[in-house]
């Protein structure tokens, strides 16, 4: 019986190319949460402003708006391991220059904005490849696994890195957090070279980018259920994925804690969302739950509107460790609507609006919700985005009322990875 939940949970593993990447993503993505929670420590210490915290967070993720829907049509003309070499060595010289400025502590604010802007360039064409690569790595059999999987390891490094980041800075230095990250990426770009070459899904290049990026669009608006999604998308990942924002300075202004409070709580995000990553494995072969998908839309809006109710670091623990489950889900749920049953020349298109959805509304969250914590306190974060959700999913409950009941009744067919 354990054997039979091990092989079903982790069944792309057995695909040789998905191991290297997957274990090269995994070293990398640790060092990444490593970075991510120094850097925000650090911009929080120099400035003791929420809002500046939410403009780097804008930064990283502004070229995404711009760029993302582009990036969807040079993945589709260019094999995305080619891609994904160039953007690692790229990130791989960025975390190298915040080594170098945080050593020689000459690190000011306007150099991380700088240097967030250019790693939001590199993510704007790494994040939809390597979504994309997935498919060519373990086939459509394991699609919805291998998503699953390699969820897992960006969450398995949401507990990791923060933990380590939090040693690091008490106990070592800052620039030590940023040393690690800059290395990791050699995981990443070795276990990239270690992929046999397999055959990719090239497009011609005979059209214009712009038409091909109407292309996509059009295909996610003329079929209801991915329009759904991406509409959920809008509203649940502007809104309640604003952690690295909210968490820094609920931690310390309301828990009146400090480095360690924080990235304690963050690895806590990082826990439910291991879980829900491994249980989503595990229920792949069942093809997509449009139910849960539906009951985690909502339950992490009223979990994070509960928030202006929580004081206490115990309680606070255990709904981060909901919240991330609830996201995670959500984010699994979202990439198999989008995934399944499209064509192959068109996934680094469509998967490109995944990622526009996902990280490029960012900056209009991270903007509002710093703002909202400057002009009242860290206790309304996680509420002012929670409940303003909450209210914006109203109208569109109404207006796909129909899909919805299909969704919960079932009678809408199941997307299925076999």
């Amino acid at each position: 019986m354990a054997a039979n939940i091990l092989k079903n949970t982790f069944s792309s593993l057995h695909s040789k190319n998905f191991r290297y990447f997957w274990f090269g993503q995994f070293i990398s993505v640790i060092g990444t949460w490593i970075q991510r929670t120094a850097q925000t420590w650090l911009v929080y210490q120099m400035t003791n402003s929420a809002l500046l915290v939410g403009v780097l967070a804008a930064c990283q993720f502004i070229p995404i708006i711009f760029l993302t829907l582009i990036a969807g049509t040079v993945i589709d003309r260019h094999p995305k391991r080619q891609i994904l070499i160039l953007t690692q060595f790229g990130f791989l010289l960025l975390g190298l220059a915040m080594t170098l400025l945080v050593f020689f502590k000459v690190v000011q604010y306007w150099q991380i904005l700088i240097i967030a802007l250019a790693t939001g360039v590199l993510q704007s064409f790494d994040t939809p490849t390597r979504q994309s690569f997935v498919f060519e790595l373990v086939g459509p059999k394991n699609l919805l696994n291998g998503i699953s999987l390699n969820s897992s390891i960006f969450n398995l490094a949401k507990i990791i890195g923060p933990s380590i980041a939090g040693i690091l800075i008490t106990s070592v230095s800052m620039a030590a957090c940023f040393l690690i990250n800059t290395l990791s990426f050699l995981a990443v770009l070795i276990g990239l070279f270690f992929i046999d070459n397999i055959p990719a899904n090239v497009k011609s290049k005979k059209a214009t980018v712009l038409k091909d990026v109407k292309e996509g669009i059009n295909y996610i608006v003329h079929h209801d259920s991915i329009k759904l999604s991406a509409e959920l998308m809008m509203i649940i990942c502007t809104l309640n994925f604003n952690n690295n924002v909210i968490i820094p300075v609920y931690a310390k202004t309301v828990l009146h804690g400090g480095a360690q409070t924080f990235a304690t709580l963050q690895s806590a995000v990082g826990i439910g969302s291991l879980i829900a990553a491994l249980v989503m494995g595990y229920l792949s072969r069942f093809g997509s739950n449009r139910k849960l998908y539906l009951g985690v839309s909502f339950g992490t809006v009223i979990l994070q509107s509960s928030m202006i109710f929580v004081k206490a670091f115990s309680i606070a623990l255990v709904i981060m460790i909901l919240i991330g489950f609830c996201n995670m889900v959500f984010l699994n749920q979202s990439n198999a609507s989008f995934q399944y049953s499209i064509p192959n020349e068109l996934r680094g298109r469509i998967m490109s609006v995944y990622v526009l959805l996902n990280q490029g509304s960012t900056p209009i969250g991270s903007v509002y919700v710093g703002a909202i914590m400057d002009i009242f306190s860290g206790l309304f974060g996680f509420p002012a985005c929670g409940l303003l959700a909450l209210i914006l999913l109203v109208p569109l409950t109404i207006k796909h009322k129909e899909l919805i009941s299909q969704w919960i009744s079932g009678k809408e067919p199941l997307i299925n990875a076999h």
